[in-house]
Protein backbone atom coordinates (compact mmCIF):
# COMPACT_ATOMS: atom_id res chain seq x y z
CA UNK A 1 0.00 0.00 0.00
CA UNK A 2 1.10 3.61 -0.77
CA UNK A 3 2.18 5.50 2.07
CA UNK A 4 1.03 9.03 1.55
CA UNK A 5 3.26 11.80 2.33
CA UNK A 6 3.45 15.99 3.24
CA UNK A 7 3.58 17.49 0.04
CA UNK A 8 3.85 21.33 -0.55
CA UNK A 9 0.46 22.23 -0.80
CA UNK A 10 -0.34 21.02 2.61
CA UNK A 11 1.20 24.44 3.71
CA UNK A 12 -0.81 26.61 0.71
CA UNK A 13 -3.89 27.12 3.31
CA UNK A 14 -6.05 26.23 1.07
CA UNK A 15 -7.85 22.71 0.25
CA UNK A 16 -5.21 19.96 1.27
CA UNK A 17 -3.97 22.53 4.15
CA UNK A 18 -7.69 21.86 5.37
CA UNK A 19 -7.84 18.34 4.74
CA UNK A 20 -4.47 18.17 7.06
CA UNK A 21 -6.31 20.16 10.00
CA UNK A 22 -9.15 18.33 9.87
CA UNK A 23 -7.99 14.72 9.32
CA UNK A 24 -4.53 14.82 11.35
CA UNK A 25 -4.61 17.55 13.99
CA UNK A 26 -7.77 18.11 15.24
CA UNK A 27 -9.19 14.08 16.37
CA UNK A 28 -5.92 14.19 18.52
CA UNK A 29 -6.12 18.38 19.68
CA UNK A 30 -9.50 19.18 19.35
CA UNK A 31 -10.84 21.70 22.17
CA UNK A 32 -14.01 24.49 22.46
CA UNK A 33 -11.34 26.85 21.67
CA UNK A 34 -9.26 25.16 18.98
CA UNK A 35 -12.07 24.02 16.70
CA UNK A 36 -13.25 27.83 16.57
CA UNK A 37 -10.38 27.91 13.35
CA UNK A 38 -9.62 31.64 13.82
CA UNK A 39 -6.29 33.31 13.47
CA UNK A 40 -6.31 33.56 17.37
CA UNK A 41 -7.50 31.71 20.23
CA UNK A 42 -10.04 33.73 22.52
CA UNK A 43 -8.85 33.07 26.33
CA UNK A 44 -10.10 34.53 29.41
CA UNK A 45 -8.50 35.09 32.26
CA UNK A 46 -9.77 36.69 35.24
CA UNK A 47 -12.17 38.69 33.52
CA UNK A 48 -9.83 39.97 30.72
CA UNK A 49 -10.07 38.38 27.36
CA UNK A 50 -6.75 37.41 25.56
CA UNK A 51 -6.13 36.64 21.74
CA UNK A 52 -3.58 33.97 21.21
CA UNK A 53 -1.92 33.38 17.91
CA UNK A 54 1.05 31.47 16.82
CA UNK A 55 2.69 30.94 13.59
CA UNK A 56 5.68 30.13 11.63
CA UNK A 57 7.67 31.79 8.85
CA UNK A 58 9.34 29.95 6.07
CA UNK A 59 9.72 32.85 3.06
CA UNK A 60 11.50 31.72 0.31
CA UNK A 61 13.49 34.69 -0.71
CA UNK A 62 14.35 35.85 3.20
CA UNK A 63 14.57 39.38 1.31
CA UNK A 64 11.54 40.51 -0.98
CA UNK A 65 10.65 43.97 -2.09
CA UNK A 66 8.95 45.91 0.72
CA UNK A 67 10.18 43.09 3.55
CA UNK A 68 11.68 40.76 4.85
CA UNK A 69 11.23 37.27 6.76
CA UNK A 70 11.73 39.37 10.29
CA UNK A 71 9.30 42.81 9.67
CA UNK A 72 6.90 39.53 8.03
CA UNK A 73 7.38 37.51 11.29
CA UNK A 74 6.22 40.87 13.47
CA UNK A 75 3.51 41.28 10.71
CA UNK A 76 1.54 38.05 10.86
CA UNK A 77 1.76 37.74 14.36
CA UNK A 78 0.45 41.27 15.04
CA UNK A 79 -2.15 40.68 12.36
CA UNK A 80 -3.96 37.57 13.31
CA UNK A 81 -4.20 38.91 16.80
CA UNK A 82 -6.19 42.09 15.11
CA UNK A 83 -7.91 39.84 12.93
CA UNK A 84 -10.12 38.62 16.78
CA UNK A 85 -10.18 42.69 17.38
CA UNK A 86 -7.72 42.48 19.85
CA UNK A 87 -4.74 45.20 20.62
CA UNK A 88 -1.27 43.20 20.14
CA UNK A 89 0.76 43.37 23.14
CA UNK A 90 3.97 40.84 23.41
CA UNK A 91 4.99 38.15 21.64
CA UNK A 92 7.52 35.37 21.53
CA UNK A 93 9.83 33.87 18.58
CA UNK A 94 12.38 31.31 18.44
CA UNK A 95 14.49 31.38 15.41
CA UNK A 96 15.96 28.22 13.57
CA UNK A 97 19.07 28.99 11.95
CA UNK A 98 21.43 26.91 9.80
CA UNK A 99 24.82 27.00 9.60
CA UNK A 100 26.45 28.95 7.25
CA UNK A 101 23.81 31.61 7.62
CA UNK A 102 25.72 35.25 7.53
CA UNK A 103 25.91 36.92 10.71
CA UNK A 104 25.44 40.29 8.89
CA UNK A 105 21.89 38.92 7.64
CA UNK A 106 20.65 37.81 10.75
CA UNK A 107 21.59 40.99 12.24
CA UNK A 108 19.87 43.17 9.32
CA UNK A 109 16.60 41.01 9.72
CA UNK A 110 16.72 41.34 13.84
CA UNK A 111 17.24 45.15 13.22
CA UNK A 112 14.07 44.75 10.92
CA UNK A 113 12.15 42.82 13.47
CA UNK A 114 13.06 45.13 16.05
CA UNK A 115 11.76 48.12 13.72
CA UNK A 116 8.65 46.43 13.06
CA UNK A 117 7.52 45.59 17.02
CA UNK A 118 8.16 49.28 17.61
CA UNK A 119 6.25 50.65 14.90
CA UNK A 120 3.06 48.47 15.96
CA UNK A 121 3.84 49.04 19.67
CA UNK A 122 4.55 45.49 20.33
CA UNK A 123 7.53 43.56 22.51
CA UNK A 124 9.12 40.74 21.98
CA UNK A 125 9.31 39.17 25.93
CA UNK A 126 10.67 35.55 25.22
CA UNK A 127 12.81 34.03 22.66
CA UNK A 128 15.05 31.00 21.60
CA UNK A 129 17.82 30.07 19.01
CA UNK A 130 18.52 26.91 17.58
CA UNK A 131 20.82 26.06 14.98
CA UNK A 132 21.18 23.19 12.29
CA UNK A 133 23.01 21.44 10.51
CA UNK A 134 24.00 22.79 6.84
CA UNK A 135 21.07 21.60 4.52
CA UNK A 136 18.72 20.92 7.05
CA UNK A 137 16.86 23.99 6.80
CA UNK A 138 16.99 27.32 4.80
CA UNK A 139 19.01 29.68 5.89
CA UNK A 140 16.47 30.80 8.56
CA UNK A 141 12.81 30.02 10.12
CA UNK A 142 10.71 32.04 12.25
CA UNK A 143 8.33 30.88 14.84
CA UNK A 144 6.22 33.11 16.92
CA UNK A 145 3.70 33.37 19.26
CA UNK A 146 1.46 36.76 20.31
CA UNK A 147 -1.22 38.04 23.16
CA UNK A 148 -3.72 40.33 22.71
CA UNK A 149 -6.03 42.49 24.50
CA UNK A 150 -9.41 42.54 23.35
CA UNK A 151 -11.50 45.53 24.36
CA UNK A 152 -15.06 44.81 26.04
CA UNK A 153 -17.70 44.71 23.73
CA UNK A 154 -15.59 43.85 21.24
CA UNK A 155 -16.55 40.38 19.15
CA UNK A 156 -15.42 39.72 15.90
CA UNK A 157 -14.69 36.29 14.97
CA UNK A 158 -15.24 34.27 11.54
CA UNK A 159 -18.28 32.23 12.39
CA UNK A 160 -20.25 35.61 12.92
CA UNK A 161 -20.58 36.75 9.29
CA UNK A 162 -24.46 37.63 8.90
CA UNK A 163 -26.82 37.92 5.93
CA UNK A 164 -26.64 41.75 4.86
CA UNK A 165 -22.76 41.66 5.98
CA UNK A 166 -21.20 44.19 3.28
CA UNK A 167 -17.58 42.99 2.72
CA UNK A 168 -14.65 45.27 2.46
CA UNK A 169 -11.32 45.34 1.58
CA UNK A 170 -8.65 47.81 2.53
CA UNK A 171 -6.38 47.90 -0.93
CA UNK A 172 -5.29 45.83 -3.97
CA UNK A 173 -4.72 41.96 -3.80
CA UNK A 174 -1.68 39.75 -4.59
CA UNK A 175 1.23 42.57 -3.94
CA UNK A 176 2.67 40.13 -1.71
CA UNK A 177 2.64 36.73 -3.71
CA UNK A 178 3.59 38.54 -6.84
CA UNK A 179 6.60 40.19 -4.99
CA UNK A 180 8.32 37.32 -3.56
CA UNK A 181 7.78 34.90 -6.47
CA UNK A 182 9.60 37.64 -8.70
CA UNK A 183 12.45 38.30 -6.35
CA UNK A 184 12.48 34.13 -5.72
CA UNK A 185 11.92 33.21 -9.67
CA UNK A 186 14.58 36.58 -11.04
CA UNK A 187 11.48 38.33 -12.75
CA UNK A 188 11.57 41.16 -13.86
CA UNK A 189 8.51 43.99 -14.69
CA UNK A 190 8.37 47.61 -16.03
CA UNK A 191 7.94 48.72 -11.98
CA UNK A 192 8.89 47.25 -9.02
CA UNK A 193 5.69 44.83 -6.98
CA UNK A 194 6.58 45.32 -3.82
CA UNK A 195 5.24 43.28 -0.86
CA UNK A 196 1.92 44.79 1.14
CA UNK A 197 3.38 43.70 3.95
CA UNK A 198 2.27 45.57 7.62
CA UNK A 199 1.12 45.42 10.73
CA UNK A 200 -2.84 46.51 10.98
CA UNK A 201 -3.71 47.10 14.30
CA UNK A 202 -3.70 50.41 13.77
CA UNK A 203 -5.83 50.18 10.34
CA UNK A 204 -8.13 47.48 13.14
CA UNK A 205 -8.30 50.40 15.91
CA UNK A 206 -9.77 52.82 13.94
CA UNK A 207 -12.66 50.94 12.37
CA UNK A 208 -13.41 49.46 15.94
CA UNK A 209 -13.94 53.23 17.08
CA UNK A 210 -16.12 53.82 14.17
CA UNK A 211 -18.90 51.02 14.49
CA UNK A 212 -19.41 47.93 16.78
CA UNK A 213 -21.12 46.04 14.34
CA UNK A 214 -17.91 44.74 12.82
CA UNK A 215 -18.18 40.97 12.55
CA UNK A 216 -15.92 39.52 11.16
CA UNK A 217 -11.93 40.49 10.23
CA UNK A 218 -9.88 38.01 8.50
CA UNK A 219 -6.18 38.67 6.93
CA UNK A 220 -6.19 36.16 3.21
CA UNK A 221 -2.85 35.47 3.61
CA UNK A 222 -2.09 31.96 1.90
CA UNK A 223 -4.66 31.14 -0.27
CA UNK A 224 -5.63 34.86 -1.05
CA UNK A 225 -8.95 36.26 -0.74
CA UNK A 226 -10.90 33.44 -2.41
CA UNK A 227 -9.72 30.67 0.45
CA UNK A 228 -10.01 33.21 3.16
CA UNK A 229 -13.66 33.78 2.06
CA UNK A 230 -14.08 30.59 1.94
CA UNK A 231 -13.19 29.80 5.25
CA UNK A 232 -15.78 32.83 6.79
CA UNK A 233 -18.57 31.65 4.73
CA UNK A 234 -17.75 27.49 5.92
CA UNK A 235 -17.77 28.82 9.96
CA UNK A 236 -20.27 30.96 9.39
CA UNK A 237 -22.83 28.47 7.16
CA UNK A 238 -23.54 31.55 4.63
CA UNK A 239 -22.71 32.29 1.18
CA UNK A 240 -20.91 35.55 0.16
CA UNK A 241 -21.40 37.15 -3.73
CA UNK A 242 -18.37 39.04 -4.52
CA UNK A 243 -18.75 41.45 -7.55
CA UNK A 244 -15.65 40.97 -10.30
CA UNK A 245 -15.56 44.79 -11.25
CA UNK A 246 -15.45 45.43 -7.66
CA UNK A 247 -11.93 43.84 -6.84
CA UNK A 248 -9.10 45.94 -6.76
CA UNK A 249 -5.93 44.49 -8.63
CA UNK A 250 -2.47 47.00 -9.30
CA UNK A 251 -2.38 47.25 -12.93
CA UNK A 252 1.17 45.70 -12.76
CA UNK A 253 0.13 42.93 -10.44
CA UNK A 254 -2.56 42.07 -12.77
CA UNK A 255 -0.18 41.80 -15.79
CA UNK A 256 2.41 39.69 -13.58
CA UNK A 257 -0.58 37.31 -12.87
CA UNK A 258 -1.66 37.27 -16.29
CA UNK A 259 1.87 36.32 -17.44
CA UNK A 260 2.40 33.52 -14.79
CA UNK A 261 -1.16 31.87 -15.12
CA UNK A 262 -2.26 33.08 -11.33
CA UNK A 263 -5.61 34.47 -10.46
CA UNK A 264 -4.82 37.47 -8.25
CA UNK A 265 -7.90 36.12 -5.87
CA UNK A 266 -5.48 33.32 -5.00
CA UNK A 267 -2.80 35.36 -4.39
CA UNK A 268 -1.09 35.98 -0.90
CA UNK A 269 -1.58 39.52 1.03
CA UNK A 270 0.26 40.35 4.26
CA UNK A 271 -1.07 43.87 4.92
CA UNK A 272 -4.74 43.37 3.72
CA UNK A 273 -8.09 42.58 5.88
CA UNK A 274 -11.33 41.78 5.10
CA UNK A 275 -14.11 43.16 6.73
CA UNK A 276 -17.93 41.83 7.18
CA UNK A 277 -19.89 45.07 8.73
CA UNK A 278 -23.80 45.02 9.15
CA UNK A 279 -24.84 47.44 6.01
CA UNK A 280 -26.24 50.21 8.38
CA UNK A 281 -22.35 50.63 9.47
CA UNK A 282 -20.62 49.63 5.95
CA UNK A 283 -20.18 53.90 4.87
CA UNK A 284 -18.77 54.74 8.17
CA UNK A 285 -16.04 51.95 8.18
CA UNK A 286 -15.26 52.60 5.22
CA UNK A 287 -14.32 56.08 5.78
CA UNK A 288 -12.22 54.99 8.72
CA UNK A 289 -10.27 53.03 7.02
CA UNK A 290 -9.95 55.88 4.07
CA UNK A 291 -8.43 57.94 6.72
CA UNK A 292 -6.18 55.48 7.70
CA UNK A 293 -2.27 55.28 5.55
CA UNK A 294 -3.31 51.67 5.49
CA UNK A 295 -6.96 51.76 3.67
CA UNK A 296 -6.39 54.75 1.56
CA UNK A 297 -7.58 52.63 -1.20
CA UNK A 298 -10.22 50.24 0.62
CA UNK A 299 -13.57 49.24 -1.22
CA UNK A 300 -16.75 46.99 -1.33
CA UNK A 301 -16.49 43.94 -2.83
CA UNK A 302 -19.19 42.15 -1.96
CA UNK A 303 -22.08 41.04 0.28
CA UNK A 304 -22.52 37.76 2.83
CA UNK A 305 -26.29 36.30 1.25
CA UNK A 306 -28.47 33.57 2.56
CA UNK A 307 -28.23 31.58 -0.50
CA UNK A 308 -25.63 29.39 -1.67
CA UNK A 309 -24.66 28.68 2.14
CA UNK A 310 -20.77 27.60 2.58
CA UNK A 311 -20.15 29.21 -0.77
CA UNK A 312 -18.48 32.38 -2.55
CA UNK A 313 -20.05 33.27 -5.73
CA UNK A 314 -18.51 35.68 -8.31
CA UNK A 315 -20.51 38.10 -9.92
CA UNK A 316 -18.64 38.45 -13.44
CA UNK A 317 -18.40 41.09 -15.31
CA UNK A 318 -20.63 40.01 -18.15
CA UNK A 319 -23.65 39.24 -16.29
CA UNK A 320 -22.73 35.12 -15.28
CA UNK A 321 -22.01 33.94 -12.02
CA UNK A 322 -19.26 31.40 -11.09
CA UNK A 323 -18.18 29.76 -7.89
CA UNK A 324 -15.35 30.44 -6.41
CA UNK A 325 -13.71 27.56 -4.42
CA UNK A 326 -10.99 27.14 -2.22
CA UNK A 327 -7.43 27.05 -3.26
CA UNK A 328 -6.67 23.62 -4.46
CA UNK A 329 -2.96 22.85 -5.16
CA UNK A 330 -0.15 25.14 -4.61
CA UNK A 331 0.15 28.23 -6.50
CA UNK A 332 2.97 29.73 -4.79
CA UNK A 333 4.89 27.75 -2.35
CA UNK A 334 6.98 29.21 0.56
CA UNK A 335 5.01 32.42 0.52
CA UNK A 336 5.29 33.53 3.88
Amino acid sequence: MKTERIQLDHGAGGRASQDLVAKTFMPALANPILTELNDSALLEFQGVRLAMSTDSYVVDPIFFPGGDIGSLAVHGTVNDLAMRGAQPTYFSVGFILEEGLELTDLERLVTSMAAAAREAGVQVVAADTKVVDRGKADRIFINTAGIGIIAPGVDVAGQNARPGDIVLINGPMGDHGVAVLSTREGFSFQTEIKSDSASLNGLVAAMLAASNKIHVLRDPTRGGVATALNEVAKQSGVGIRLEESNLPVRPDVNAACEMLGLDPLYVANEGKALVFVAPEDAELVLNAMRQHPLGEEACVIGEVVSEHPERVVLQTGIGGRRIVDMLSGEQLPRIC
